[in-house]
């Protein structure tokens, strides 16, 4: 089950957050895939694995911005930020909710919020470096 599907759109231009742009959806969809098939084990590795890619791919994002003198780099950085925490609280919340609805929700969250963070702040950056 797909819950993102990858767009051109989502490209920056820079091979290695293009490469993990894609590595991350594909992670999604997984983590998608293990709650709509109530797989817990699964559900919890992936919620791991979800927040470490994302993690680095933050940090890797940002040192472009900040190597490039990105004018628009605190406002960026607060969107990642925003999302790690909200993370961090669903992963806790899987702890002792029941994981597939945690999977699920997290699932649609990022989808949400890839689509938008690709169609303005990435989209932006790919215009402005």
């Amino acid at each position: 089950m797909t819950i993102i599907e990858w767009k051109d759109d989502y490209k920056t231009g820079f091979k290695s957050i293009d490469y993990e742009h894609e590595t991350l959806i594909v992670a999604i969809n997984g983590l998608y895939e293990h709650a709509a098939a109530n797989d817990n084990k699964k559900i919890a590795a992936a919620l791991g694995e979800i927040h470490i890619l994302i993690e680095s791919h933050f940090a890797l994002e940002e040192k472009v911005m900040r190597d490039q003198n990105y004018p628009d780099y605190v406002g960026h950085k607060n969107d990642h930020d925003r999302l790690l925490d909200e993370i961090l609280d669903i992963m806790d919340a899987a702890e002792v909710e029941d994981p597939d609805a945690t999977g699920t929700r997290l699932g649609e969250r990022l989808s949400n919020w890839f689509g938008t963070h690709f169609s303005t702040y990435d989209r932006d950056l790919h215009g402005k470096l």
